[in-house]
């Protein structure tokens, strides 16, 4: 290629008023012009003086784009004699037979994943609305006291400790593990001391940590039905296979022939605060599930996701703290009672296999986020997290409050709820064959996030409904306006 049509070719592609250094400019411009073929192996690219001549460049742009070519392999220099295009095109090792146009896959989305991945993205339900009336599970992010978090954080920030500022290795920083594990003892009846405290970043990650240490390929986890649609997610992308166990008023329910044939690896429960439907496990079914836990080595996996906010009395005593077998891994997270983007959680386990636990930890995740870990420490022993839910409490039970009368105000005072005044979120029953699908996706384009009931169940038999979220609407003046324009998709519906 002569030098005056490469300095035209250059030209075309440079944008002087891009923000981008030309000089990268210039570079991008001949890599392309050497991976499309248009510079061959072997053509020597004009000296750095006469190519910044006839570009109206200086020179020390072209040679930083020469010198940036030749350390990628672009070019070769060789002294006395210039640059040169280098020979870039791969090399084949081997034979490699021509393939029958009919048997390659087209290069699209699903053609790429595997068949696990395929059914991770197709099932996904995360929805991209975060915030807003109804978003379930959301709390109210507007209320954390930031100031206080701020001042906390600030006192490690003024002289930053190097061993706070690397790789976390472990279970997670100790003052918080000490403060979680009193906390939890006060608050949660959970029995524990700090060393059976693994900190993660959340539930997802502490369940897929506990898959991959506990269970093997193609053993079986007992889910309820309706449930918590990412665990099930989460376990099933480990390679557990899932079975459906029904729900009723005392909790999980499982028939005598499923506890005979359908042995589990792991049981998941949310006990205190069942997820969707809000009915505490009874005392009898708890002790039933533990009983049966040890007697087949079955590990029960407890959620504790949101417990913490019960409207009336004191919040439900852990499963955990019932169990005298070993057979429970607590597992909670702040992201309820904080804030989600926090992103952080936490794993109460047996002695027998904590210190596996945050083994596995390190090695898999490569852990860190030390300092925020140190200010979550101060932050609960001053006393500053128990003062927030307390706070926050009041806020969701008089939220809650608005909401079920609103739904009187359109339904009727006798219209089934979720039976529990506690958590997050509350469930609108609706009568059987109504199309909550349908409601939800009306209610979506009018900028109202509510979730079908439906969807949280496995299998043929699932009751239609909508949750609710109240705590993530900001402002309270919203909720009753925003239920009756969605009460009028309902009533369309019906």
């Amino acid at each position: 290629m002569i030098a005056s049509v490469l300095h035209e070719l250059l030209l075309q592609r440079l944008e002087r008023d891009s923000g981008k250094p030309l000089s990268r400019q210039v570079y991008e411009a001949f890599s392309a012009l050497i991976l499309q073929g248009d510079l061959r192996a072997g053509t020597k690219l004009p000296a750095s003086r006469v190519l910044a001549r006839d570009m109206g460049l200086s020179r020390n742009t072209i040679i930083a784009a020469y010198e940036q070519l030749n350390a990628e392999g672009y070019v070769i220099t060789i002294t006395g004699s210039g640059t040169f295009v280098s020979d870039t095109v791969p090399v084949m090792v081997g034979q490699v037979m021509p393939l029958d146009a009919e048997l390659v896959q087209p290069v699209t989305g699903d053609g790429l994943l595997s068949e696990r991945g395929s059914a991770l993205v197709s099932t996904a339900q995360a929805s991209r609305h975060q915030w807003g009336p109804f978003i379930p599970g959301v709390p109210d992010v507007t209320m954390f006291p930031s100031k206080v978090w701020m001042r906390l954080q600030r006192r490690y920030w003024r002289e930053p400790i190097p061993s706070l500022m690397t790789y976390a290795h472990g279970a997670g920083y100790k003052p918080l593990r000490r403060a979680l594990s009193e906390h939890l003892r006060l608050a949660r009846s959970v029995q524990c001391d700090p060393e059976q405290v693994v900190i993660t970043s959340g539930i997802h990650q502490s369940l897929d940590l506990i898959a991959k240490l506990l269970g093997d390929k193609e053993c079986l986890a007992w889910m309820e039905n309706p449930g918590y649609w990412g665990a099930s997610t989460v376990l099933t992308s480990a390679g557990i296979h899932l079975r459906s166990i029904n729900v009723d008023e005392e909790g999980m329910s499982p028939t005598p022939e499923q506890m005979q044939q359908d042995v589990p690896k792991f049981i998941f429960v949310t006990p205190s605060h069942q997820y969707p439907l809000g009915n505490v496990m009874s005392l009898a079914r708890r002790r039933m599930l533990l009983e049966y836990a040890n007697q087949c080595g079955a590990w029960i996996i407890e959620d504790d996701y949101d417990s913490e906010f019960r409207f009336g009395g004191r919040p439900i005593a852990s499963l955990q703290g019932l169990d005298s077998y070993d057979r429970v891994i607590y597992l909670g997270t702040f992201s309820k009672t904080l804030f989600p983007s926090m992103r952080m959680g936490f794993m109460v386990l047996p002695k027998a296999i904590a210190r596996a636990a945050s083994v596995a930890l390190s090695e898999l995740y490569r852990e860190g986020r030390l300092m925020e870990q140190a200010v979550l420490a101060d932050f609960i022993a001053e006393g500053h997290y128990a003062a927030h839910i307390r706070k926050m409490k009041a806020v969701y039970a008089r939220r809650q409050t608005i909401l079920r009368d609103a739904i009187s105000e359109h339904f009727g005072p006798q219209w089934p709820l979720s039976n529990q005044e506690a958590g997050l979120h509350l469930v609108m029953h609706l009568p059987e064959g109504t199309d909550d699908e349908a409601i939800t996706k009306a209610a979506h384009e009018a900028g109202i996030w509510v979730r079908p009931l439906t969807r949280y169940y496995a299998g043929e038999r699932k009751s239609p409904g909508l949750l609710f979220g109240y705590a993530a609407v900001e402002n309270e003046d919203d909720i009753r306006p925003a239920f009756a324009q969605l009460a009028e998709l309902i009533k369309a519906a019906l």
